[in-house]
C-alpha cells in the first residue's frame, strides 16, 4: 500500500523549492548582468562552453522578437497549469515526479516572467558553443528539464487513467 502524504508534506516543500528555484535563477541573472555584460564572455571550458551575456526579446533562435505581451500571456498559462495540477495531484507517492514537473515549470516560467515585465527581455548567459546552441538561463533549464521529464513520465510511469484527479466536476 502506497504511503499518503498531508497538504502540508507535500505543498510546503514545493513552494519552498519554487522559490529557490526562482531566487537561484535571478541570482544567477544579476551576476550575469553584473560581470558579463559588455564583455565579449567567459570561457569555462574551451570550444565548449562559455558564460555569454545576452538581453533576449524572443524564444530560442530568436524567434518571435519583441512579443513580450505574448510570452508573458504564456508564461501565466504555464504557471497557472502548474499550479492548478500541483494542487490537484493525489497525495501519493506516486505522483512524486509529477510535482516536480510542476515545480520545475512553474519556477522557469516565473524565472523569465519576471525579467520581461522588469526589463522587457529576459537574460540569457549559458553558452554551449561546441553545438552553437541558444544561449539559454536556469529558468529555461527548469522548463526544458520539467517539459521533458513530463513526456518521459507519460510515456513510462502514468497511465491515462491516472488523470482523473484533473477533470473537472
Amino acid at each position: 500500500m502506497r504511503e499518503k502524504k498531508s497538504c502540508i508534506s507535500c505543498f510546503v516543500p514545493g513552494v519552498f523549492c519554487t522559490l529557490f528555484l526562482i531566487g537561484a535563477d535571478q541570482a544567477a541573472k544579476l551576476l550575469a548582468c553584473k560581470y558579463l555584460r559588455g564583455t565579449s564572455g567567459i570561457s569555462l571550458i574551451s570550444g565548449v562552453f562559455e558564460l555569454y551575456y545576452v538581453e533576449n526579446r524572443g524564444a530560442a533562435f530568436g524567434m518571435l522578437t519583441n512579443r513580450q505581451l505574448l510570452f508573458v500571456v504564456i508564461a501565466f498559462v504555464m504557471i497557472a497549469a502548474a499550479v492548478f495540477i500541483y494542487v490537484r495531484l493525489p497525495l501519493e507517492e506516486h505522483y512524486d515526479l509529477l510535482r516536480m514537473v510542476c515545480v520545475l515549470i512553474a519556477a522557469g516560467a516565473a524565472g523569465n516572467l519576471i525579467d520581461r515585465l522588469a526589463r522587457g527581455y529576459v537574460v540569457d548567459f549559458l553558452y554551449f558553443s561546441l553545438i552553437d546552441f541558444p544561449v539559454f538561463n536556469i529558468a529555461d533549464c527548469c522548463v526544458c528539464i520539467g517539459a521533458g521529464l513530463a513526456v518521459v513520465l507519460l510515456f513510462t510511469v502514468y497511465k491515462t487513467e491516472e488523470f482523473g484527479f484533473l477533470k473537472l466536476r
